[in-house]
């Protein structure tokens, strides 16, 4: 066995997995995982550059990752990052960071690479899930884009598309700094009218119907899944394989768009970084599930980490 820490540094959040890998069988016995929101995507939509503030942040984080990881004795790092790193300008800044703080070089990696870490991650455990048909469909929501991946035991088509929780909030919800609460029917509709558009360009290369069971990734879908089930806090246990409906994704993401930061912050499971982007978030999945025509998700818990984690076993 060998000990790795694989890092996931998205437009919203950075992630850490530090778990002990079979090279033979690719098995990864979890030691730690934690997440951090950092909003590195902080106005990268309308700068294209990575602003100083959120730089810090990021740092900040993996300062505290690297004595984790230090910690832990892990002997192999991977540290991925996704889109707002592809987006900026000043994206040099970061990498130069992170191998500071890390000793490591971070994968600036592309839209395509992000989709078959996701696949990897969140189907490796489904085998075990006979009722769960093929091919899945993989839908990752993330900060600033959204991946889209079918296969079966292996990636059939995947396409990366810049729609994201923390990018739609900014383009559509945002006025003189504050995010508008509750949105306009108007503002609203510039959301779905970007999903759509971008739904339009998936089909180009991804079947997004057709396909036997939709499986939903990240902060998005797992805090949906807590408010479906009406968790006091946010339960892993109970929102990993949980299914979430076309109807309860439809009535909870009418209640987010009605609600005020207050509300939406009172939610019990809602972590203190979502409650800004949740709606626009919630507004991806439900345009997904219906342009599909999936009755239903399946929500997991292990995503592009686990398969960063099982890229280095």
């Amino acid at each position: 066995m060998t000990r790795v820490a694989a890092i996931d540094c998205g437009t919203n959040s950075i992630r850490l997995l530090v778990a002990d890998a079979d090279p033979a069988t690719g098995e990864l016995v979890e030691l730690d995982r934690r997440m951090e929101i950092v909003r590195l995507g902080q106005g990268v939509d309308r700068t294209g550059r990575l602003a100083p503030e959120a730089l810090e942040r990021t740092f900040a984080a993996c300062r505290r990752y690297a004595a984790v990881i230090e910690e832990h004795g892990a002997r192999r790092i991977r540290f991925v990052a996704t889109s707002a790193s592809r987006d900026a300008e000043n994206r040099d800044e970061f990498v130069r960071g992170v191998r500071e703080i890390l000793g490591v070089e971070p994968e600036v990696i592309s839209g395509d690479q992000e989709a078959e870490f996701s696949f990897t991650g969140a189907t490796r455990e489904l085998a075990d899930h006979d009722h769960l048909a093929k091919p899945y469909l993989v839908v990752d929501i993330g900060g600033g884009s959204t991946e889209f991946v079918v296969g079966d035991d292996h990636v059939r088509a995947a396409r990366s598309v810049d729609i994201g929780c923390v990018r739609m909030t900014e383009r559509h919800l945002v006025r003189d700094g504050v995010v508008t609460d509750p949105p306009s029917a108007g503002r609203i509709d510039g959301i779905r009218a970007d999903v759509e558009a971008a739904l339009d360009l998936v089909e180009e290369s991804v079947p997004l119907a057709g396909t036997a069971t939709l499986v939903g990734l990240a902060g998005t879908v797992t805090t949906v899944a807590a408010i479906a089930q009406g968790l006091d806090a946010y339960d892993s246990e109970a929102i990993h394989h949980s299914r979430i409906s076309l109807d309860q994704v439809q009535e909870i993401t009418s209640r987010l768009l009605a609600s005020t930061h207050a509300e939406r912050a009172a939610i019990g499971a809602m972590h203190p970084g979502r409650v800004d982007v949740i709606a626009a978030g919630s507004l991806i999945l439900l345009a997904v599930m219906k342009r599909t025509g999936a009755e239903e998700v399946v929500v997991s818990e292990h995503d592009i980490l686990d398969g960063i984690g099982w890229s280095i076993a």
